[in-house]
Formats: structure tokens, C-alpha cells, sequence
């Protein structure tokens, strides 16, 4: 049978934007999607950076406007790989023209920006790019957890650490200047979002931030450089979370810790095809974490590899997100994570901030893009 192509653009070209090229030039040999992706046009921020990009990821075409690439009627669906300064203007721009959008993390600039987005984005298919939580790993610790594998969740633990700005002498740049661009605007949405999709929504936070390193060559640093907060979910469960951008050693720390009423599940992305479950099962003496290796049988796994324990890697994961944009296309319906979801990590992030101003507990304000 022959499937139905769509024109894909990418705005953006660097980091982000090179995963979502290559998985969009791939995910339809790996799923066999209802949908094959033509790469239709890229954006950069220069008509030269735009056109190596083309040459480089297979693009039809190339510009420097992301307006003239969200216009055009060949892009069919719409990727923003941009910093997030620019994400509500494209969304906007993007779901007037009733062009489905998948859009980065975290959403927006601001909690105002994100309910914005959230209202423009209904009845238009709609995805925010939170690809950690897509592993094989961690869609099967989601189904343990809501299966009760581990009984009733009674705490939460989990970081996002990395170390890529824990020397002191590497110079100011985009990410250590605004809210935005710091650990709790560009680190923490990740493993806020994990808390939310394994533990359910978090009624009030407490949190402290910190900047480590205040002054780099070339000025001052104007975000934070790590932030902690206690939270508690809606379930009544108790949890903490950690990100740091300063944490030495720490490449892709996202990981987590859930204790339940039957059992412990424990996960680390930089082992990311393992999940160490503890069941209270038999006599004490036999007890113990069993090491579970992914493999065909978990979720998103056997397109990729037949093996168990051969293992999947980070671009998988954009591959996967990739799927799951183009199912949702074909069905016409929004694709979890949505929108909403991104707005529930921005009033998180929202409710942390005041906190770290105030001192105090404050709760978590659930609007749905009022």
C-alpha cells in the first residue's frame, strides 16, 4: 500500500534540530508510519546556516524566516528546535494556518506564554518534545507503577544533572543569561515532567535556587546554576527533586527513585536500558533489586532491535517521538505529551519560582490556558 507523504519543517538547525531531522529522515523505515516524512524545508537564523543545514540533513529548501517556512503550503507539519523565546510566536503563527505542531521543551518563556500556546493549540494536533520519558525503560516503569506492581507510591525521588557548565572559566553565553535560558527554565521541565507522568499531578512545592558560579568571563551570570524542592503530589505521596547544570560527573542524570507500599522501582538515563525493580515478595533472605533489561517485549523496543539487553540509544528516543507525532497526524488528535502537558511542568516551574522568592510552600495554580 502507499503511504500518504507530509512536508516536514524544522525550525532550527543545531542540536535539537539535527535529532529531529534525522529521526523524521528514519522513523518511517524503523515504524512503518501511516505517514512518510518528506523533508520539506529547514530554518536557521542566516540564509548560510540555513542552506549547509539543507545540504547536510536531505532538505528540500531552506530559509532564514520562519515565517516564509510556517506559509508554506508544502509544510504540511511543523517542528520548533528553537530556543524557547521564539516558541509561542511560531505555535501561534503555525496553528492559524491549522498546522499541526511539535514544539520543544519547555514550552514557553513564561507560564503566560505556555497558557497562550495551550489556547492556540486546541483542536489542532499538538506534541511538546519531552523525549526521556519515551525510553522502553521508562514507558515500563510508568505501566509498573499504574499496574500497583509496587503497591500504593509513598515517595518520589529524582534529578536532572548534568555537568556542561561546572567549570568556572567557561565564558557567559545564551544559557546563563534570563530565567529561561537557567536550571529550573532549561534543565528541570525534564525531570519534572517524569515526576508528573510516573506520580500524577504535584499539589505544592518548597524550593531553593542557586548560582554557583555568579561570574564568568565576559560577565555575570543572571540564572540559577541548580535548584531543589520538596514537593507533594496530589496522591498524597511525598517527593524531591533535584537539577543542577554544575553537577560534576554527571552527564545525563535523569533519573529516579520511587518507594512504594509493595516495592521499590530505581532508573539512571546514563543506564538507560536498565530498571532495577525490588518486589516484597518470599522470605526476607531471597529478597533483592532484580536488574530488568529492555528488549523486545517493551514498549517501542523491537523496531529497532530484536535483542534483549542489545539496547536502545538517545536518538531512538527522537525516533520514537517522531512516531508518535506522525500517529497523531494521521489520527487528527493531539499526542501525549501535549500541550497541557507542557503547561502542568510551567506551573511547576511557576509555583517553584515563587517559592525560592518567598521562602515559603506555595501551591501549584492548575489552569488549563485561561
Amino acid at each position: 500500500m502507499t503511504k500518504a507523504e507530509i512536508g516536514i519543517g524544522i525550525v532550527g538547525g543545531g542540536y535539537m534540530g539535527k535529532a529531529h531531522s534525522v529521526a523524521m529522515a528514519s522513523v518511517a523505515a524503523v515504524f512503518d508510519t501511516p505517514l512518510r516524512p518528506r523533508l520539506e524545508m529547514i530554518c536557521a537564523s542566516s540564509d548560510e546556516s540555513a542552506e549547509g543545514y539543507r545540504q547536510s540533513f536531505g532538505f528540500a529548501r531552506a530559509t532564514s524566516d520562519w515565517r516564509q517556512l510556517v506559509a508554506d503550503e508544502r509544510v504540511e507539519a511543523i517542528i520548533i528546535a528553537t530556543p524557547q523565546k521564539y516558541h509561542r510566536d511560531i505555535a501561534e503563527a503555525a496553528f492559524a494556518l491549522g498546522k499541526p505542531v511539535m514544539c520543544e521543551k519547555p514550552m514557553g518563556v513564561s507560564l503566560e506564554d505556555s497558557e497562550a500556546m495551550v489556547r492556540a493549540a486546541q483542536g489542532h494536533t499538538n506534541m511538546v518534545g519531552y523525549n526521556y520519558v519515551r525510553t522502553p525503560a521508562t514507558q515500563h516503569v510508568r505501566k509498573l507503577v499504574k499496574d500497583g506492581v509496587i503497591g500504593d507510591p509513598t515517595w518520589f525521588r529524582a534529578e536532572m544533572t548534568e555537568d556542561f557548565l561546572s567549570e568556572p572559566n567557561l565564558p557567559i553565553h545564551w544559557r546563563t543569561d534570563g530565567m529561561a535560558n537557567g536550571c529550573i527554565g532549561d534543565l528541570a521541565p525534564h525531570i519534572l515532567n517524569a515526576a508528573l507522568a510516573l506520580m500524577g499531578p504535584i499539589d505544592r512545592v518548597i524550593a531553593e535556587m542557586e548560582t554557583v558560579h555568579k561570574n564568568r568571563p565576559g560577565g555575570v551570570v543572571t540564572n540559577d546554576d541548580q535548584v531543589q524542592m520538596m514537593c507533594r503530589f496530589a496522591s498524597g505521596a511525598m517527593g524531591h527533586i533535584f537539577a543542577s547544570r554544575v553537577a560534576t560527573g554527571r552527564k545525563n542524570g535523569y533519573s529516579y527513585e520511587i518507594f512504594g507500599t509493595k516495592g521499590s522501582i530505581r532508573f539512571d538515563q546514563e543506564d538507560q536500558n536498565a530498571i532495577w525493580l525490588y518486589r516484597m515478595d518470599g522470605p526476607e533472605e531471597n529478597r533483592g533489586f532484580t536488574k530488568i533489561l529492555t528488549g523486545p517485549t517493551h514498549p517501542d523496543y523491537k523496531p529497532f532491535c530484536l535483542g534483549p539487553g542489545h539496547g536502545t540509544g538517545y536518538q531512538d528516543q527522537i525516533i520514537i517521538e517522531a512516531k508518535d507525532f506522525l500517529t497523531a497526524i494521521h489520527a487528527q488528535q493531539p499526542v501525549w505529551p501535549t500541550f497541557e502537558d507542557g503547561l502542568a511542568v510551567m506551573q511547576v516551574t511557576d509555583a517553584a519560582l515563587r517559592s525560592a522568592e518567598s521562602g515559603t510552600w506555595q501551591d501549584v495554580v492548575h489552569s488549563q490556558g485561561r
